[in-house]
C-alpha cells in the first residue's frame, strides 16, 4: 500500500486546454506549455522539446544481472523521441537527466542506436541535463552537457528540489495516476502540476512510474496539482481527488 502524501493546503482552478492532437496546454510558471501524449514537454517559445528519464540501455543492464528482458527498450525509445522530433521540428532538444540508466550505457548501444542519437543533434542544439544514473555524461556523442538550465524563466533539473520551487521542471521521481473509475481504476504515466512547476513523468519503455499520492512527492506542491494522465492520443486532465493510491 502506497503511503499518501498529505494533500496541499489549497485548492486551484487550473487555465489548461486540450489542443487539437490531443496534448494539454497549460501555465508553468510564466510561461505556457504543452504536455504531449508522448510524456515530452514542448515549450514553443523557446522550440523546445523536453524529455524525461530515457534510461537507454536499462534491458542490457538487467540482463547483464542476469534478468533477462527483451532488449529493445533503446530503439523503442528513440523511435519514440525521433517521432517527437519530427513532428514539431524542435531547435531544442533537452534531455532531461538518466538519459542512460547506468555509466557503462554509451557503450552496449547498438551502432544504429548511437546512430539515431547523432542524428537528434543534426540542425539543432542537443542539451544532456546530468542525472543521478548518468552523472558521467556522453561521452562519444554529440551534445552539451548542463547540471541545470535556465529557459522561458523555467529552471529545468533532473531531481525536483525539496519546498516549493516556482518554475521548476524536473524528472527524476517518474510519476504515475491511479485514476478512480466506475469499476475499478486505470493507472498510467502522467505529468503533475500545480501551474507553478512541473515533474514529467518517464519518457523510457522500461522506464517504472511512482503513484503521484506517494509520500516522495509531499511538499513540492503549493496547491492541489492536476495530474496530466497519458492515454491513447490524449493526456487527460486529472483532478487530484480524483487520484488513488496503489
Amino acid at each position: 500500500m502506497t503511503a499518501l502524501a498529505p494533500e496541499p493546503p489549497k485548492a486551484f482552478r487550473y487555465d489548461y486546454a486540450v489542443s487539437d492532437c490531443g496534448s494539454l496546454r497549460t501555465p508553468v510558471g510564466a510561461t505556457e506549455a504543452m504536455l504531449r501524449c508522448s510524456g515530452a514537454l514542448w515549450l514553443a517559445a523557446e522550440r523546445a522539446l523536453v524529455v524525461a528519464d530515457l534510461h537507454l540501455e536499462k534491458g542490457s543492464s538487467y540482463a547483464a544481472r542476469g534478468q533477462m528482458l527483451p532488449p529493445y527498450d533503446t530503439r523503442e525509445t528513440l523511435k519514440r523521441l525521433a517521432a517527437e522530433v519530427e513532428a514539431l521540428s524542435p531547435a531544442l532538444v533537452i534531455l532531461l537527466g538518466d538519459t542512460f540508466h547506468d555509466r557503462k550505457s554509451e557503450g552496449r548501444l547498438a551502432a544504429d542506436d548511437a546512430e539515431r542519437l547523432r542524428e537528434l543533434a543534426r540542425g539543432r542544439t542537443l542539451i544532456w541535463v546530468i542525472g543521478n544514473h548518468d552523472a558521467d555524461g556522453p561521452r562519444a556523442l554529440p551534445g552539451e552537457t548542463a547540471d541545470e538550465l535556465q529557459l522561458c524563466g523555467l529552471t529545468l533539473r533532473h531531481e525536483p528540489r525539496a519546498g516549493l520551487q516556482p518554475g521548476e521542471v524536473s524528472g527524476h521521481l517518474h510519476p504515475a495516476a491511479r485514476v478512480k473509475a466506475t469499476r475499478g481504476s486505470v493507472r498510467r504515466r502522467c505529468f503533475i502540476t500545480d501551474a507553478e512547476r512541473a515533474i514529467l513523468p518517464a519518457f523510457g519503455a522500461y522506464a517504472g512510474g511512482l503513484n503521484v499520492r506517494d509520500k516522495a512527492f509531499a511538499g513540492l506542491f503549493a496547491r492541489l496539482p492536476l495530474a496530466g494522465a497519458l492515454g491513447h492520443g490524449r493526456v487527460h486532465a486529472v483532478g487530484w481527488r480524483s487520484l488513488a493510491g496503489d
